[in-house]
């Protein structure tokens, strides 16, 4: 519910500011200025998102979890939808996440208000899991043990039909 009322103040403040602007600025300037902070984020949005899910994939090669970059992410998401969004409020949000040094500060902010990233030990906890589980699997690959399973012969396939 609080989350509800905080979208519905920052939309409502955001088209009051948009009104209010573009009440003195005119309305072809006001439209011109929302279409072109749509395309910047998209061009932005393309850019970092790019970079962003190659470094994902170098980590993920590397042996590491890129939360890091699953935070990037979400952040480049979130500001191209508020860019989408018509308002200068909402721009402006928008932009802070889509530029690095900004998404770093708010990272940050968000940080400070308790929001966690994986730790480096519960990444090794899934590792060592997963070696559990390839050691299981490359054992299982192995003639001598047996397979345990269904099976149809080839008589019995031919009867169906």
């Amino acid at each position: 519910m609080p989350i509800l009322i905080f979208i519905s103040l920052f939309t409502l403040l955001d088209f009051v500011l948009l009104f209010s602007v573009g009440s003195q600025i005119g309305l072809l300037t006001t439209l011109l200025l929302v279409i072109v902070t749509g395309f910047v984020g998209l061009h932005l949005i393309r850019k970092e998102g790019v970079s962003t899910f190659a470094r994902a994939r170098q980590r993920m090669q590397a042996g590491e979890i890129p939360s890091n970059e699953l935070l990037t992410g979400a952040a480049l998401i979130f500001g191209g939808a508020l860019l989408m969004a018509p308002g200068f409020l909402s721009d402006a949000l928008g932009l802070a996440c889509l530029l690095p040094n900004a998404r770093q500060l708010m990272l940050k902010g968000l940080a400070w208000l308790g929001l966690k990233t994986v730790h480096k030990q519960q990444y090794q906890a899934n590792a060592s899991n997963q070696r559990q589980s390839q050691r299981h699997d490359q054992e299982s690959e192995h003639p001598d043990t047996p397979l345990e399973g269904d099976f149809i012969s080839r008589d019995d396939a031919s009867r169906r039909h």
